[in-house]
């Protein structure tokens, strides 16, 4: 029971951040024409409740998608839609056809955090407590713990709280699909990492470990027997539960090819969305167009192909070995590879894409405490231009340093940097073998971590308090992007030698039950 109390107490502080986060400003608050991120959600209100599901998609008098046009799967829509009727009964005025557009009020701005906070409580929170409290191996105390630790995380609640999303509801439906798998649900599993990826597309991030990770459970059990009986199972989940979500766009296919040239519109180019003013993003092709203009030099389709290429090749070891070796260990890391492997190298990324990175981490903050908070901490550093230029530095600072403090105190980071904690025991005893002298890894990280800490509260220092040259006014914002992608480049690596030297394949590790 006591149990209970504390993880009641736990959610209860979550929740009180959020909402203090939420009394703050938002995307494109006053900056009419085109405002921002809140008015994109407000807008989509407007469109599905007083137009008909067929023209949801289309360009027309009535829906201009060149000012917020829908641009996200069905599950979205249907959302928006029922936030609609609830909108019409308390003010018809905020969902108004045209005369709504960029409306702003002190009642309609609590009504929409509302919604953020009610979707939080139906879908993410639940599924972060159960997940936390089905670890094993650790205490009840370390449980709620890193309930606490993951509900404090900055980055989605400045983004959802803050900027204005609705980025917890898709990733409470990949945690509930993560629960599913792990906990050998693979039916529930794969049905709620369908609504994922139905509620935002970009939760494809995480689709080859979910695809490899039951894959390797069917190989497991035998293609010639409960395996094959298995992978039907699956089939049939996923495509009845794409149908019934995609069920209205089936009607014509012009309408069903208009969706999916809104989901996936790969004519704006490479850059078309990361390069924009102000909205840098902490990828390698964000970054290394500072030094080489690939847009300028390259056709599209070539862009594509590269992109394709790196990103497919940085993923593929991880996916492989999941294949052969599935456990509950190795899919958590194998999320936290692909999906960092998709921000770092696809095609149109954008610099909020990092939470998908984020919440695979958090799964594994119990696992590899240290490596994780640092991580965290870096997620939420690279959106520093998109925070700053939505007025929310002090949330930043506050909910980051909150975050920071908890994870310090309930699981001692600075004291779990040894080679078996950061879990490269196995990784340094391959090196040594051809070098011996090869006993400082743990020593180098954290003077890296050292050097990652004060780089990024420098930046921050700077970004805020001076002004940057007439000749390169994105300077500061280009130097959170670099920063930033050479400490993910760095995680990728070594996220990647904990999955490929983890020959136990899991066992005496902490798994989902």
């Amino acid at each position: 029971m006591e149990k209970w109390h504390l993880m009641a107490t736990v959610v209860l502080i979550g929740l009180t951040v959020r909402w203090t986060v939420s009394l703050n400003s938002y995307s494109g608050a006053g900056k009419p024409p085109m405002f921002g991120d809140y008015e994109a959600q407000r807008h989509w209100q407007e469109i599905t409740f007083n137009l008909p599901v067929e023209q949801w998609y289309f360009n027309s008098s009535d829906n201009n998608l060149q000012y917020w046009g829908l641009d996200y799967p069905p599950l979205t829509a249907y959302h928006s839609l029922l936030c609609a009727y609830v909108a019409k009964f308390i003010n018809p005025d905020w969902i108004a056809l045209h005369s709504s557009r960029g409306y702003e009020s002190q009642a309609h701005k609590l009504f929409m955090r509302t919604t953020v906070l009610i979707a939080d409580l139906l879908i993410y929170i639940p599924a972060v407590v159960l997940y936390c409290c089905c670890l094993k191996e650790i205490s009840t105390k370390k449980k709620i713990a890193n309930a606490l630790c993951i509900l404090l995380y900055p980055g989605l609640i400045l983004i959802d709280y803050g900027h204005f999303q609705y980025n917890s509801v898709s990733l409470g439906f990949a945690l509930w699909g993560v629960l599913g798998v792990s906990c050998d649900w693979d039916l529930l599993g794969s049905l709620a990492f369908c609504l994922a990826i139905n509620y935002k597309q970009m939760e494809l991030y995480h689709s080859l470990p979910f695809f490899c990770f039951l894959l390797g459970k069917c190989f497991k059990k035998g293609l010639k027997g409960k395996g094959f009986v298995l992978l039907i199972k699956l089939a049939c989940t996923v495509v009845a539960c794409f149908i019934l979500c995609w069920l209205p766009f089936f009607t014509e296919r012009e309408q069903l090819l208009q969706v999916l040239r809104r989901l996936f519109p790969v004519d704006r180019g490479l850059f078309e969305w990361i390069y924009r003013k102000m909205d840098k993003v902490a990828n390698i092709w964000c970054s290394f167009s500072i030094f080489l203009k690939i847009k300028d030099i390259l056709p599209r389709h070539i862009q594509i192909v590269i992109s394709f290429c790196f990103t497919f090749l940085s993923l593929l070891p991880a996916c492989i070995k999941l294949t052969l070796q599935p456990s509950p260990k190795g899919f958590r890391f194998t999320l936290v590879s692909c999906a960092l492997s998709f921000f770092l190298f696809s095609f149109q990324v954008h610099e909020k894409s990092i939470l998908l990175v984020s919440l695979p981490v958090c799964l594994v903050l119990s696992e590899i405490p240290f490596m994780s908070t640092w991580f965290l901490l870096v997620s939420t550093f690279s959106m520093l231009p998109l925070l700053l230029k939505d007025e929310l530095l002090m949330p930043s600072v506050v909910t980051t340093m909150a975050f920071f403090i908890a994870c310090a105190v309930s699981f001692s980071i600075f004291e779990k940097t040894s080679e078996e904690e950061l879990q490269l025991k196995s990784f340094s005893i391959s090196v040594r073998k051809y070098l011996p002298c090869f006993t400082f890894l743990p020593r180098i990280i954290q003077y890296l971590f050292l050097i990652s800490v004060i780089s990024m509260v420098l930046l921050t220092l700077i970004t805020v308090t001076l002004e940057p040259p007439q000749k390169l006014p994105d300077l500061f914002s280009v130097l959170v992007c670099f920063v930033s992608c050479l400490n993910f480049l760095f995680f990728l690596v070594y996220f990647n030698i904990i999955i490929m030297w983890d020959s136990k394949n899991g066992r005496n590790q902490k798994k989902i039950n």
